[in-house]
């Protein structure tokens, strides 16, 4: 089989975005397992789309797909070929985007994705204070588990994540940003002269509590938590949003479990730590190791670090 190097060697003398195009239909029709279902997606019709994956097979000397079957699969020739294609294209569209990088920022666009706990007290003012300094960078934020968020940076989806400490799949960096700590957060009383007492765990056993569903991993952590210590508080609402939860806990007698650093921006919150403490847990920022670093994700870089010192988290 051709090198894939000697298919761009080929479309440069011919029409390099209809060799493009054919690195991408064949993936599509890997992906689906299906001409129909691929041709649907890629909006083309599946005359043309079969045809085109011909022409591709035809260049490279060697069938790509087994049509034999219910499904249609990659060959074994087909599997080697479609590694290397996507992280062809994949390279090719941070080429582009080097190309196309701003130095001083006056546009730009960064690619976030963040675990759900920090929509509540940390992207709000990063993004504040990153329009506020670059106003021509513009943002595509997406809320995800960790694990979705290591695929979309290894498959440059991402530029960059918020995530927590490892470990984490092969090619992804971790940078420390600072330790989290979570806390019982109630609805503020009023002004509290000193800070408040630990309370021990074991008197939660009759206190009702509101808490993130489980599938956060959040939940997962506080309830290894309770468990470690022989806890079973009773649970009155379990909310798949920690915006609903801080409104539950605001207007109602309930505790919830959080990160106190929630609380910095809710003041009708207070958090009450608890004793013995709940296992603090590292922030990371996430990116491929071997990803181009835009002027964005350097300026977003910077400026979370700032803000985490400039808010007093503690160090990682």
């Amino acid at each position: 089989m051709p090198p894939i190097d000697h298919i761009y060697r080929r479309s440069y003398s011919g029409d390099m975005a209809l060799e493009l195009r054919h690195l991408r239909y064949l993936l599509a029709v890997a992906e689906h397992g299906s001409f129909t279902r691929a041709a649907e997606d890629l909006h083309i019709s599946q005359p043309t789309l079969s045809q085109q994956v011909k022409q591709l097979e035809r260049t490279v000397g060697v069938q790509l797909l087994d049509r034999t079957g219910r499904t249609v699969r990659l060959t074994d020739a087909g599997e080697a070929y479609t590694h290397h294609a996507r992280h062809a294209l994949r390279d090719l569209a941070a080429a582009e985007r080097a190309v196309h990088d701003v130095r001083d920022l006056s546009r730009g666009h960064l690619r976030l994705g963040l675990t759900p706990t920090f929509t509540a007290y940390l992207v709000g003012p990063l993004i504040a204070e990153l329009h506020a300094r670059h106003p021509g960078v513009t943002l595509a934020v997406r809320e995800m588990p960790q694990d979705r968020i290591e695929t979309g940076l290894l498959d440059d989806e991402l530029d960059l994540g918020i995530a927590f400490v490892g470990p984490h799949l092969a090619g992804i960096e971790a940078a420390a940003l600072f330790t989290e700590t979570l806390s019982l957060v109630t609805a503020a009383a009023g002004p509290a002269a000193d800070p408040p007492k630990p309370l021990p765990v074991t008197t939660l056993a009759d206190r009702q509590l509101a808490l993130l569903s489980g599938d956060f991993a959040t939940r997962t952590h506080i309830d290894a938590y309770f468990a470690q210590h022989h806890v079973s508080p009773r649970i009155a609402v379990e909310a798949n949003s920690i915006q609903a939860l801080t409104e539950i806990v605001r207007r109602t007698s309930l505790a919830t479990v959080l990160p106190d650093a929630i609380t910095h921006d809710h003041p009708h919150l207070t958090p009450l730590p608890l004793a013995p403490a709940l296992p603090t847990r590292t922030v990371t920022l996430l990116r491929r190791t071997d990803a181009y670093r835009t002027a964005a994700a350097r300026a977003f870089t910077r400026l979370a670090r700032e803000l985490v010192h400039s808010r007093g988290y503690a160090p990682a």
